[in-house]
């Protein structure tokens, strides 16, 4: 098998995985958005709801784009952005859970995950 057919290949898995990701979040934000509104932090102007809503339909878009062949390129990079986008409640739930050592601790350890997703999406956004 050639180098391309197999990054290919790999960014068709991450693809998948990423999809299968966004997918079932973007679903909870809807079906049980509290957590979500929890995080967002409060310096951003408007209600967090809508932020918890408007997350939830870029991931479900993106979600699906990704799963399709020809819009999958622009949904890696559209994925990157939203993992970048978001990673602001990610730190936002650190100050969040400070005086919750157990809360705190899995906040901590989902700081340096964001980084391989967004590796991945660009995998995908590269391969085309």
């Amino acid at each position: 098998m050639s180098a391309a057919l197999a990054g290919q290949r790999d960014a068709e898995t991450a693809a998948r995985g990423l999809a299968g990701l966004l997918l079932g979040a973007g679903a909870g934000h809807f079906v049980w958005p509290a957590p979500f509104d929890a995080i967002v932090p409060p310096e951003l102007p408007g209600s967090a709801r809508a932020y918890t809503y408007v997350s939830g339909v870029a991931e479900l878009v993106i979600g699906a784009l990704l799963l399709s062949p020809r819009p999958r390129r622009r949904a890696g990079l559209a994925a990157a952005v939203l993992f970048a986008a978001v990673y602001p409640a990610n730190l936002h739930s650190v100050r969040l859970f400070w005086a919750k050592p157990w809360l705190r601790a899995g906040a901590i350890a989902r700081l340096p995950l964001q980084i391989p997703m967004i590796v991945a999406a660009l995998r995908v956004w590269r391969a085309g």
